[in-house]
Formats: C-alpha cells, structure tokens, sequence
C-alpha cells in the first residue's frame, strides 16, 4: 500500500468520511516525532491493504489538527479508532501487535 491510498483527514474531511466509509475505518491519531506511531504505522497499512477492500485506513496528524484529538479525547498516541456505519465502535491505544488489531476488526467486519 502506497501513502497515496491512505486518507488523511482534516477538520473539513472528517466527519464526512466517518459517515461514507463503507466497512471497517481505522483512524489513526498520531504524529512525526512519534517513535510507536512509526513502528505501527506499517502493519495498519498491511491490515487495510490485505482486507480485500473491507477495510480502511485514515490518519490525523495530533500536531496539524489538535482540536479533532481533543474532541475524541485522544491523549496519548498512538491512537486507533475503529469506526463502522458512521460509528466509533473500538479503539486501540499504544503499538498493539498485528494479531491485536486484527481480531478488533474481524469482531467489526
């Protein structure tokens, strides 16, 4: 999966594609100076492009957007939100391993 096919949402974007997402969105709040950010950046990356399209992967940068993190309460980063039908249903916070995060999506999916 390339960077190109990974949303990266805005306070203009976010709740539109919240709301349209079909399947399983994963947003994930992080940011540059972020060392687990860095180290799970990749396997969600693998999780969305191995999903067969069912899931998707999104990316707010906590520095560029405070105010979206705050509004989620999103302390400490990582943090993943597992959005479906418009929905937080889960989240993960902190460099969860592969099998972690995947099993929060197959209870989504």
């Amino acid at each position: 999966m390339t960077n190109s096919s990974v949303l990266h949402l805005d306070d203009k974007t976010f709740d539109e594609t919240l709301a349209t997402t079909e399947g399983v969105l994963m947003v994930d709040f992080w940011a540059e100076w972020c060392g687990p950010c860095r180290a799970v950046s990749p396997v969600l990356e693998d999780l969305a492009r191995t999903s067969g399209g069912k899931v998707t992967l999104a990316k707010v940068n906590v520095d560029d957007h405070p105010a979206l993190a705050s509004r989620f309460g999103v302390r400490s980063i990582p943090t993943i939100l597992f959005v479906k039908d418009g929905k937080i249903r889960d989240q993960a916070i902190g460099a969860l391993p592969k099998a972690a995060l995947q099993k929060k999506i197959e209870t989504l999916a």
